[in-house]
């Protein structure tokens, strides 16, 4: 099947390069774009075309950190830090889903916002709660987009109502798994919600089941200086975040994404680009939360790769469009504030980590 778009095409060929074809050609076959051109082919003549004008066609955008439960609570409680914001706002909302027709109806309401603006690909947190996961991933695959969806885990220093017992943690992550696999645009992903959260033994069962399933890894790292403290006062055996998960068997057998990576050591980065990780700036909400942030130009000149995540409910929308704003922005701030090794990300660049 052939499909033909005009309009004003344009795509990042790497982080410095935009390819701007003004008044172009997109030819589609069986779903992927085969050729752009300013001349359409002599083959095309008479099939149809969908003319956009001037209209702007662009790669559909990937929000690769958003907390899907916590899309009903974004931009709330922002006078907060971190673990009072999750304490007080995040923990008690999460519990909610439990119940099908609450997730059911916020779900929805994620899924077709996502569309509105723009986001075809995404890297999504649900809860603790199976039977919620399972839907919204049913859902991301009835509607055809691309993503990474993964059951909560967490086991210690949560509140009671979302804190699981260690072996039924595993044993309902391993079943989501099982019952995941073989989709042919949403995969399953594990997702320990972030060190703090989850015991050593806990992290050590997912270590067997990404081995054994051969799934990635999302989770949170070196969020905010109390998280990166308060993690290796917990894990004293290891000598930084990013360790706690290497040694355990979490990051050698599938895609690796961690979200917000402002405060790596350098054993952090070794690890990360060892295996290929992603890390994910979300300019929004680190600010919102008063995180930090993230060092996007002195990364990526380590040869880290960045994308960029709304982390809906820190952020205030699913649009991905004005993270990319907020990245150049907040750059500035970084590269005056902090100059050695900081640079301004540019608006080539802040595309480039949310399309490409």
């Amino acid at each position: 099947m052939t499909n033909i778009y005009k309009g004003t095409i344009i795509y990042s060929v790497n982080r410095e390069t935009l390819s701007v074809n003004e008044d172009s050609y997109l030819i589609v076959e069986d779903g992927f774009v085969k050729e752009i051109t300013g001349i359409l082919p002599e083959e095309y003549k008479t099939a149809e075309v969908t003319d956009y004008g001037k209209k702007l066609i662009i790669p559909a955008f990937s929000d690769l950190h958003i907390h899907a439960a916590q899309y009903v609570q974004r931009g709330i409680g922002m006078d907060k830090l971190l673990f009072d914001w999750l304490n007080d706002y995040t923990f008690p909302q999460e519990s909610n889903f439990k119940d099908m027709t609450y997730a059911k109806t916020i779900y929805d309401q994620l899924v077709n916002d996502m569309i509105k603006h723009g986001t075809f690909h995404a890297s999504l947190f649900t809860t603790i709660h199976y039977d919620a996961s399972d839907y919204l991933f049913q859902k991301f695959n009835e509607k055809g987009l691309y993503g990474y969806i993964g059951k909560v885990n967490m086991d210690m220093n949560s509140p009671e109502f979302l804190c699981e017992d260690t072996e039924e943690s595993l044993r309902e992550t391993e079943r989501f798994v099982k019952e995941h696999l073989g989709y042919r645009t949403v995969k399953p992903i594990l997702t320990p919600r972030f060190a703090p959260t989850c015991s050593e033994k806990l992290i050590r069962g997912l270590g067997e089941i990404a081995g054994k399933y051969h799934v990635g890894l999302q989770t949170h790292l070196v969020e905010s200086i109390a998280e990166k403290e308060w993690t290796l006062e917990l894990f004293k055996n290891y000598r930084a975040d990013g360790e706690i998960y290497e040694k355990n068997g979490l990051v050698q057998n599938g895609p690796v994404i961690f979200a917000h990576v402002i405060f790596p050591s350098e054993l952090d980065k070794e690890i990360l680009k060892k295996y290929h990780c992603v890390s994910v700036h979300c300019p929004e909400a680190t600010n919102n939360i008063i995180a930090g942030i993230m060092p996007v130009h002195a990364l990526q000149d380590e040869g880290l790769d960045v994308a960029i995540g709304t982390d809906v409910g820190g952020g205030s929308s699913v649009q991905v469009y004005r993270q990319i704003a907020r990245a150049a922005r907040l750059s500035k701030l970084k590269e005056f504030y902090e100059p050695e090794g900081n640079k301004q990300v540019l608006f080539a660049n802040a595309f480039y980590m949310a399309t490409k």
